[in-house]
């Protein structure tokens, strides 16, 4: 009986920390701060952008995906111009020519010229971590109070993205 006790006090204090720990990491996306390197122009960080509703979408170029990421972004952005909301694409290549996963800003720079989306860097990934990205291409949207509202992961290629994108924006607005 003393055993089975044990098993259960044991077994509540692990649920209790694991809670505690899920909570801690709510609280982490709820109200992210950062600041990104725009490839023209000032930096953009979570301060600068209270107000706004951003969508943040995470990806690399040489990903396969990245053209209809972008794509889907372009459409976005020119649905929502105008009513509050702000659309980057953010490269997690690193910054470093010695990097196997190297994009130097004028390719990026071209590709976002290409699309018409401002491009930001995050080489060393630690917003796309704090704002919980766990894959390529994912797409963060913040609320104006600068909090997580969507973390949307993968991408599929068939699915019209803008348009679910643009549900949970419409949500937001």
């Amino acid at each position: 009986m003393l055993t089975r006790t044990w098993r259960v006090i044991l077994t509540a204090a692990c649920l209790l920390s694991l809670t505690a720990a899920s909570f801690a990491d709510a609280t982490t996306l709820q109200s992210p701060e950062f600041s990104l390197r725009a490839l023209d122009g000032p930096p953009v960080s979570s301060e600068s952008l209270r107000g706004e509703v951003v969508v943040l979408a995470f990806g690399a170029s040489w990903l396969p995906l990245t053209r209809n990421q972008m794509e889907s972004l372009k459409k976005l952005a020119d649905q929502y111009a105008g009513r509050g909301v702000a659309v980057y694409w953010v490269s997690t290549e690193s910054d470093s020519a010695k990097s196997k996963n190297f994009a130097d800003d004028n390719q990026l720079r071209d590709l976002g010229r290409r699309y018409k989306i401002t491009v930001l860097r995050d080489p060393d990934g630690l917003v796309s971590k704090r704002l919980g990205v766990d894959q390529l291409p994912s797409t963060v949207i913040l609320n104006k109070q600068g909090q997580a509202a969507a973390v949307v992961g993968g991408l599929d290629p068939g699915a019209d993205v803008a348009k679910q994108l643009a549900e949970r924006l419409d949500k937001i607005l």
